[in-house]
């Protein structure tokens, strides 16, 4: 039956593989936006941006901060290959909030600029992420 199809997904980073479980429902925060993949989905290849990546698997909701890389969905099978991926426990929310205090002054150069800005948003999202129920 559909009710009982489930999606395996599968999370690696350069350093290890940070999930390999199965769930009902999987939203990737994709570059140009948020993409949901309920089992049964086309396949698809997509650029990650930075933000939460979530498993819905029953009620239980999982999160993670991932920072950009690409996904892959084939077969009911989520692949993420990010550069980093943190669970909503292991978020530090004192580093995050650093990053914004350092980051909010007046930069010197356009590249230092959006480099500021950069690490803002990502520093943001993890914070939302680390906040959430």
């Amino acid at each position: 039956m559909a009710s009982e199809r489930k999606i395996h997904c599968v999370v690696v980073t350069p350093e290890r593989a940070v999930l390999d479980e199965t769930a009902d429902f999987v939203a990737l925060p994709m570059y140009d936006g948020e993409l949901g993949v309920l089992p049964g989905r086309g396949p698809l290849i997509g650029r990650l941006g930075y933000g939460e990546l979530r498993l819905r698997t029953g009620e239980q909701v999982r999160r993670f901060f991932v920072d950009s890389g690409f996904a892959q969905v084939r077969d009911n099978v989520v692949t993420i290959l990010t550069a980093r991926a943190i669970k909503k426990e292991e978020i530090d929310v004192s580093a995050a909030e650093a990053v914004l205090r350092q980051t909010l002054g007046i930069a010197k150069t356009p590249e230092e600029q959006e480099a500021n800005f950069r690490a803002q948003e990502r520093a943001r999202a993890q914070l939302r992420i680390a906040r959430r129920n």
